[in-house]
């Protein structure tokens, strides 16, 4: 199928995430059959000031295509240049975030607060389409808060503008990450869009994707903390959605996960680098399973690589066996993330 002009196979792609989405977790995604993965937010001021912390985000590896590189800013001539990087970095398209609700962002007028004037916001996106040959996509929210829903014609906005795809969170600037994602409003927007609307926000199952496909008549579902409790989430999508019968999680399937983002990790980060991201992720991965609290305490003090991971290989290897796995559809991090 295509989304926008880029060719996948299946709606269900992983949602761009600060602190998460890095190189190795999304060539991971990508092997567990996420459509399409998106770097974290990366600020288009510093690729101006060329930051080596910040060129390091744009990293990615072949494997991961598609990729797209999401970036942040306010001033529309860094943002344009910013795309050129991009493009010449050879991603699959460039990503504009303008749904971050973070203070420090959005008081600079990125993020969230881009979506606050439609008419202003048209000139920079149409700058941006102008900029370069490879597709422009923006990642919004329903809008600034609860008054000023105007999703609707951001959309309409970025579609004058050239704009490839529009993904909506569905919770306003104001709602952070608290209360339900609003699918309903989300299903309005795509009635009346000329454009392919991605939807995100609550998404933790397999069903709860497929459900919200077919219900809403998006173009595509896009997934965020949900992969982080259960990153086989793509897959069985992908297969409940073809009538497939859905892979087992395992084990054995977790534990071979884990050795890959192992190798991952440590081809792209330092010693402390990979021990810091591989923490992260494997308390998020443990949430739910019986003895839990105790691994991530113990995650966060085991000083040394190797014996991080062997508990861990330990962990899940004795803890999936002692529960069913229904609590995957149970709430999870709801403090952020989509």
């Amino acid at each position: 199928m295509k989304l926008g002009p880029i060719e996948v196979d299946h709606p269900f792609l992983l949602a761009p995430m600060a602190g998460i989405t890095n190189s190795p977790f999304r060539r991971l995604m990508r092997e567990y059959q996420s459509s399409v993965v998106i770097s974290e937010l990366v600020s288009a001021n510093g690729i101006e000031y060329a930051s080596q912390r910040t060129l390091d985000l744009l990293k990615y590896v072949e494997s991961e295509r598609p990729v797209g590189l999401q970036i942040f800013g306010e001033e529309e001539e860094n943002l344009v240049k910013a795309c050129q990087v991009v493009e010449r970095m050879g991603a699959n398209f460039v990503d504009l975030n303008m749904g971050c609700p973070v203070p420090k962002v959005v008081k600079k007028g990125a993020g969230a607060a881009m979506c606050r004037n439609p008419v202003e916001l048209g000139k920079i996106l149409a700058a941006m389409v102008k900029s370069v040959k490879i597709p422009v996509t923006i990642k919004i929210r329903t809008g600034w808060e609860a008054s000023l829903r105007n999703a609707s014609e951001v959309v309409k906005v970025a579609a004058d503008a050239g704009v490839a795809w529009v993904a909506i969170h569905g919770r306003t600037r104001a709602q952070g990450y608290s209360g339900d994602a609003d699918w309903d409003f989300i299903g309005d927007v795509k009635a009346k869009s000329a454009l392919p609307i991605i939807g995100n926000g609550d998404v933790v199952t397999a069903e709860q994707a497929v459900s919200r496909y077919k219900t809403y008549g998006v173009d595509a579902v896009m997934i965020g903390r949900g992969a982080l409790r259960n990153p086989f989430i793509f897959e069985q999508s992908f297969d409940l959605l073809e009538g497939r019968d859905v892979k087992v999680v395992t084990a054995e399937r977790i534990i071979e996960l884990l050795a890959k983002q192992r190798v991952y990790l440590a081809e792209c980060f330092d010693s402390r680098g990979t021990l810091l991201h591989a923490r992260k992720f494997l308390a998020w991965y443990s949430s739910g399973y019986p003895g839990a609290a105790e691994f991530r305490k113990n995650v966060f003090h085991i000083p040394e690589e190797n014996a991080l991971w062997d508990e861990a290989y330990r962990f899940f290897d004795a803890s999936i066996r002692k529960r069913d796995m229904s609590f995957l559809s149970e709430p999870f991090l709801m403090g952020g993330h989509g």
